[in-house]
């Protein structure tokens, strides 16, 4: 079987790693279509094989599975759709919204499968099969190692909010972190890629110089250094709390007891000085949320989601999908295919 990675942004870059690493035990092929900005950042371990910048090359590879950890895919593209999702962002509606590209959605646990049979229900046409999310293997069997930049005797917060202007945390607390932060910690900031550049740019000019601004795509190595992470409604605390490790949130949509909810930013050192002294309080809640958003993690994920598609195959290539011409526009249009895809 052949399978065709389809990554348009860095951050997924983790989230097909671990499934070229299985498929690096197996018999079947792989390649990937990728932007030129996931082509500047690829790692070594993924430069070994095809690697497609055109539709028209990626064409040639006849794939079997085009598996997409993002929300479009482009339909001149042969083989079974499968969406595999960018992120365990299950609270946000984006995250369940139909664009008709795909034969099958690959759900992380029970509450997102949930509202994918209902949305089957709905539109009768594509197949949920549970399966994991592939970056949790990623995460999980991630060889720790230590970054130079962070100090070994300070604790180390980490500051992820999601770029949301709806979820995000990052304008309420702008003017407070700077003021909290000690001598005798180390902050790191992680900021989505989309999020808004003049916020950025004043976040950096006032944090103190006990700072890391992280740019790295994968921010893995900083989730083990990290004590403590302040978000929001970010699918980034979902990957944290895969460590056992306290996490805090202003203002978040859903599940606040994941964590310890605020909605005044002067709460944010008391309790961050709470969550560093008593870093196992919550550890059951964090343990049954996952149970409902990705349960397994054994480090198997990527085993499971490759036996599935291939189990399901003959079911899969009888899916009908609706013509969809907008949409179908909408990819050939889209910024991200107009430099290099289209050639």
């Amino acid at each position: 079987m052949k399978f065709l990675f389809y990554i348009s942004k860095k951050y997924s870059i983790p989230i097909i790693q671990p499934l070229a690493e299985y498929l690096n035990t197996t018999e079947h092929e792989y390649a990937l279509f990728v932007s030129q900005k996931v082509l500047n950042n690829l790692p070594s371990d993924l430069t070994g094989k095809p690697i497609f910048t055109s539709v028209r090359e990626a064409q040639k590879f006849r794939s079997d599975f085009v598996l997409v950890p993002g929300n479009f895919v482009d339909f001149r593209l042969p083989g079974i759709k499968v969406e595999i999702f960018h992120g365990l962002g299950v609270e946000k509606p984006s995250h369940y919204k139909i664009r008709h590209f795909f034969d099958c959605y690959c759900t992380s646990g029970p509450f997102v499968t949930a509202r994918f049979l209902e949305l089957q229900k709905k539109f009768k046409y594509f197949h949920v099969l549970e399966t994991g999310w592939p970056k949790v293997d990623h995460i999980l069997n991630f060889s720790q190692t230590a970054i130079p930049a962070i100090p070994f005797d300070k604790k180390v917060i980490l500051f992820a909010p999601t770029h949301s202007r709806k979820m995000q945390s990052a304008t309420e607390l702008m003017d407070v972190i700077p003021q909290i932060a000690r001598d005798d910690e180390f902050w790191l900031i992680k900021f989505h890629e989309l999020m808004n550049k003049d916020l950025i740019a004043t976040f950096r000019q006032k944090m103190p110089s006990n700072t890391l601004f992280i740019d790295d795509y994968d921010i893995t190595s900083y989730l083990y250094a990290a004590d403590v992470l302040i978000s929001d409604t970010s699918s980034v605390l979902y990957e944290f709390m895969l460590l056992d490790k306290p996490v805090i949130t202003f203002r978040t949509q859903s599940r606040p007891d994941k964590g310890i909810d605020i909605d005044d930013p002067v709460m944010l050192r008391d309790v961050l000085d709470w969550s560093l002294q008593n870093p196992g309080f919550q550890s059951q809640n964090r343990h049954e949320h996952l149970d409902e958003i990705n349960p397994q993690r054994d480090g198997k994920i990527c085993e499971n989601l490759i036996g599935q598609l291939l189990l399901h195959k003959p079911e899969l290539e009888q899916v009908k999908k609706p013509v969809n011409l907008f949409r179908k526009m909408q990819v050939i249009c889209h910024e991200h295919f107009r430099r290099g895809y289209l050639r």
